[in-house]
């Protein structure tokens, strides 16, 4: 099931983005500067056109299976990558009650070397 959605995620996406580069921009009647009704310059756009109306519906529906994405995802991960992760032991815990030694580990305590000149 979220895989299909994100599938549809991804078409309405890429649908949304063609969409939006289908139209014109408000620019693009400049050439009306030069000869042409200045009304369309900058007056208004007129009624929305089938462009404007489905750039809605995608925004829309690109909205929903965001959301519905988002919501999917938090349902699923239900713990957090810090609780797999050990816990270190505290300082009463980690402090042994005695200094280790050479002799304790089985080895010879051996004399400091003098620095050769």
């Amino acid at each position: 099931m979220e895989t299909l959605l994100i599938v549809l995620h991804y078409f309405i996406c890429f649908f949304l983005i063609i969409v939006i580069l289908l139209q014109a921009g408000k620019g693009a009647d400049i050439g009306a500067v030069f000869g042409g009704a200045s009304q369309t310059i900058f007056g208004g756009r007129g009624p929305a056109t089938f462009l404007n109306k489905l750039t809605a519906v995608v925004a829309i529906a690109f909205l929903i299976s965001s959301i519905w994405l988002a919501q999917i995802s938090k349902t699923r991960s239900a713990t957090s990558v810090l609780d797999k992760v050990p816990i270190a032991p505290t300082n009463e815990e980690a402090a042994p009650s005695e200094t280790p030694t050479p002799e304790s580990h089985g080895l010879e305590k051996s004399a400091p070397e003098t620095p050769k000149q």
